[in-house]
């Protein structure tokens, strides 16, 4: 073969493998290398994943929610409240008339000469009278024949509400009842008493008369004579329960109870009442059933996921730009800069953070904060105390960078120092500080969650995974009631793994040595 014809073979074989758009070698930008790398790591793609549902879930299902975070629900039930109080009286009670004085000295003085079978006694130099009007009736009178005050067993009550009968009508009253007698004259006007010990003038009812004491428990409740009547006619036959219908034709049912201790007997009255949906459990309205205070559980979880990945992700900033602009001052300049940084960040790995923290939720408890701004120093306390070890990791890196040759070219441009730090020094740190505040992430989430369930974090009505799982405090709630603190702990653990798993995969993804 001629040199030529070799000549043109070679030309056209170099023709051949010459390099065009189709056959060149595709180059990736170093985002892209770490992206690669990062998405061929099953594990943290996986926690990539649940972050996403979870912040889908805090974020987005807070919004599509049909109820509100401190929407509360209601159910109507049957309970039985105290109404009443019952007393079958066996001991004296005193009026005093009008104008005079008969206190309990005078009373006790009276109940010794009656002891002695005395019908006088003498207090002070004033002689007294006690005079036996009628069975357990006796009244008690000064020399002059002027009554001060009348002792007595049967308990007499006005027929009118809020109205008590005065001192002459009820000696009156009493005389008559107590001596049998159907009939008394008071006032010039004429008074009948039925067997029932209930006082009539003409057709009109004006008292009634019993030796049981009957008081409503709440002040507001004026208890009738008819339903007195069939209350203490239940309880002399031994009834436990009774049903009552009132003047507006509303009838009740009651619970009567008696109190040996007291000797008393307690009332109860079943009602309809309305009531706070308390620990529901799950159904068609709340696929999460509701918590201690009648809120939807399942709508809580999500804005609680929705403070506590806030809460997390401001703390991790203020740390992060705290750490890297003191820490990167030390490690640039180096010398009594870096000496008196350095020494700050010891004081700070001194302080007891915990105590620390627990005190000031103390105070912010005493001074009663409002929640939303204890939410916020919540946030400062916590990143304040968290810089300290993101300065000492970039510190040490950039006093391995500043040797570099790239930053002594800076130095020889005359590039500002402030220039040099943060365009040149920083952006090269960024790998290391990301996967830093990602492995934090998890661990402030879980400071946060710690402090809420000890009850000094988020406060209510603000919801997060802690103080939603502070419920497990009550026993009960801990073994009956699982769909209150499982579904949060689960969330909690879930994305706090899910933050380990990213952040161990960018760590790799930028490690060009790895070989994923």
């Amino acid at each position: 073969m001629s040199k030529e014809n070799k000549k043109k073979d070679q030309s056209v074989s170099t023709e051949n493998v010459s390099l065009n758009d189709d056959r060149r070698v595709k180059v990736l930008s170093p985002g892209a290398l770490v992206a690669k790398r990062f998405f061929r790591n099953r594990t943290s793609v996986v926690g990539l994943a649940v972050l996403i549902f979870m912040f889908l879930f805090s974020f987005v299902g807070g919004l599509i929610s049909p109820y509100d975070e401190d929407q509360l629900f209601y159910r109507d039930e049957y309970l039985n409240k105290t109404y009443a109080g019952v007393v079958e009286n066996d001991e004296f009670r005193y009026a005093t008339a009008d104008g005079q004085s008969f206190d309990s000295v005078i009373q006790a003085q009276m109940i010794l000469a009656l002891q002695k079978g005395n019908d006088f006694f003498t207090y002070r130099n004033v002689n007294y009278t006690v005079t036996t009007e009628g069975e357990d009736f006796i009244s008690v009178s000064l020399e002059d024949g002027t009554m001060i005050g009348i002792a007595y067993k049967d308990i007499i009550s006005s027929s009118n509400e809020g109205m008590s009968l005065p001192f002459a009508m009820q000696y009156d009253v009493l005389k008559a009842y107590t001596n049998g007698e159907t009939s008394f004259t008071h006032d010039g006007e004429a008074y009948t008493i039925d067997e029932g010990g209930v006082v009539y003038c003409g057709d009109t009812e004006v008292a009634y008369i019993s030796r049981y004491q009957v008081n409503a428990i709440m002040p507001d409740v004026f208890l009738s004579r008819d339903f007195k009547e069939e209350l203490t006619e239940a309880i002399k036959n031994g009834e436990e329960e009774f049903s009552f219908t009132d003047a507006g034709g509303v009838e009740s049912e009651y619970l009567v109870t008696y109190q040996a201790a007291s000797d008393t007997w307690e009332v109860l009255q079943s009602t309809q009442s309305r009531v706070f949906d308390t620990y529901s459990p799950p159904s068609k309205e709340h696929w999460l059933g509701t918590d201690r205070n009648g809120m939807d559980m399942l709508t809580r979880l999500m804005y609680g996921g929705r403070v506590s990945l806030i809460i997390g992700f401001i703390v991790e900033i203020i740390a992060n730009v705290l750490g890297v602009i003191m820490g990167g001052i030390s490690g640039y300049f180096g010398k009594w800069v870096d000496m008196v940084i350095m020494r700050i960040v010891d004081i700070f790995y001194c302080i007891p953070s915990t105590p620390i923290i627990i005190i000031l939720g103390a105070a912010m408890d005493a001074m009663r904060v409002d929640p939303q701004i204890r939410m916020i120093y919540l946030m400062l306390i916590l990143g304040f105390l968290s810089w300290p070890g993101v300065a000492r990791m970039i510190r040490g890196l950039i006093l391995s960078l500043r040797e570099q040759e790239f930053m002594t070219a800076t130095e020889a441009c005359g590039i500002k120092t402030s220039r040099r730090i943060f365009r040149h020094l920083v952006p090269n740190v960024m790998p290391q500080l990301i996967v830093s505040a990602t492995m934090g992430l998890g661990s402030t989430i879980i400071m946060e969650a710690t402090l809420s369930f000890l009850g000094l974090g988020v406060k209510f009505p603000f919801a997060s995974w802690g103080n939603i799982i502070n419920d497990v405090n009550n026993i009960s709630v801990l073994t009956n009631y699982w769909f209150i603190w499982i579904p949060a702990g689960v969330c909690l653990l879930l994305t706090v793994l899910a933050f380990n798993l990213v952040g161990d995969g960018l760590r790799d993804a930028f490690d060009p040595k790895m070989k994923r």
